[in-house]
């Protein structure tokens, strides 16, 4: 009996002193519906129920209105709230980017380089082509050859910028030939770099179809190819009144052949290498070069995907099936030129330069390797 009474006792202090509690929680403004009334929550914020909350912590989230309220000996709840509402928000965002990007994440090396390319290859023709349609467009009074050239010289190391630590940044097919037939590339490339090279020189010229459509409306004779007002030359190459086939297959090959001997001369890291992440600077200088002496004949393609990929537009955007059949089927110089060019302007390098230098690393290697070995050798016979 005594032990009940006892028992009971305590029981009732028990519940005295959960009533202290209470009252103290509503001097605290911590009531019954509080946020803050879970000790989880304190604990996630690093702060005790005594402990006000540190200025600086305050002030990064609090406007200077409710700054007032830390004055005292005890944390302002309404603005720890706002600060845990922003945490969880920024978390979850968070939280949910990770996911998306986890979702969209190719895995596929190759796939993942030749998506880099189709963007960089955007980027060189949007640049590019909507210099062309500046100039072409406003009859030279926004842009004149030199800005034109200008324009695809930046587009290239822009493009390259873009994907160049992913894909090499080649954003021509000729290049990707090329660097095949030094080993430096798998040949499984070469067709996947061409086909997305292809489209992103598509949709690039889509994007500045898009950008100047009223202005091509405006313009005499808008869906020209040939004539007055002719605007198919802002998207693809045409050859020029004087030039013949046989001549301009001759200024694709030569084109290409310098562009070839140029960047790899650029990126062989036995002749004078150029310092890492200049390369794309100039590769763009290259290029620009190449438009200021080239570009009279037939506007310097140089560069399969940067023509084919645009010509196939403009058929499809309104220009029709002429863009194939004017000049005598000309489409083609562009497509096949190009490639021999690069067979041309690697057999050069590698006999004048490249074979060279490499063999004079080689050896100089070998020589060293040897001394090491003889080094080694002496060093084992002094040995008691």
């Amino acid at each position: 009996m005594a032990h009940f009474r006892r028992t009971r006792g305590e029981r009732e202090r028990e519940r005295e002193r959960e009533r202290e509690r209470e009252r103290e929680r509503e001097r605290l403004g911590e009531g019954k519906g509080s946020y803050f009334k879970s000790n989880s929550v304190r604990q996630r914020l690093g702060l005790r129920l005594t402990s006000p909350a540190p200025l600086s912590y305050l002030r990064e989230f609090c406007s200077p209105s409710q700054l007032n309220c830390h004055s005292g000996n005890y944390t302002c709840y309404i603005c720890l709230l706002t600060i845990s509402s922003s945490s969880d928000s920024m978390g979850r965002q968070k939280a949910f980017l990770d996911k998306l990007s986890r979702f969209f994440q190719i895995r596929n090396k190759l796939l993942r380089q030749s998506l880099a390319e189709c963007l960089g290859t955007l980027v060189l023709v949007m640049f590019g082509c909507g210099a062309l349609a500046q100039h072409v467009l406003s009859s030279g009074s926004h842009a004149i050859f030199l800005t034109v050239n200008f324009a695809f010289g930046f587009g290239a190391t822009l493009g390259i910028l873009v994907c160049g630590q992913v894909s090499g940044g080649h954003l021509n097919p000729a290049v990707t030939f090329s660097l095949c037939l030094l080993g430096r590339e798998r040949w499984r490339k070469f067709p996947m770099y061409f086909l997305f090279q292809t489209i992103g020189a598509f949709f690039g010229a889509a994007v500045i179809f898009g950008m100047y459509y009223d202005a091509l409306w405006d313009f005499e004779g808008a869906f020209n190819v040939t004539g007055s007002g002719v605007t198919a030359g802002i998207f693809a190459t045409y050859p020029g009144t004087h030039l013949t086939t046989l001549n301009g297959f001759f200024d694709q090959l030569i084109g290409t052949a310098a562009l070839i001997v140029c960047i790899l001369a650029i990126v062989d890291p036995y002749n004078n290498p150029i310092p890492q992440g200049l390369e794309a600077f100039t590769v763009g200088f290259v290029v620009l070069v190449i438009g200021l002496s080239m570009g009279f004949n037939s506007g310097y393609a140089v560069n399969p995907a940067r023509d084919f990929g645009p010509r196939l537009f403009t058929a499809i955007a309104g220009w029709g099936g002429e863009v194939f059949t004017v000049g005598n089927g000309w489409f083609l110089v562009p497509i096949i030129a190009p490639f021999i060019g690069a067979i041309i302007g690697t057999v050069i390098y590698q006999l004048m330069v490249g074979i060279h230098v490499e063999g004079e690393a080689r050896e100089k290697k070998e020589r060293a390797e040897g001394e090491n070995v003889r080094l080694a050798n002496a060093n084992k016979k002094d040995v008691p």
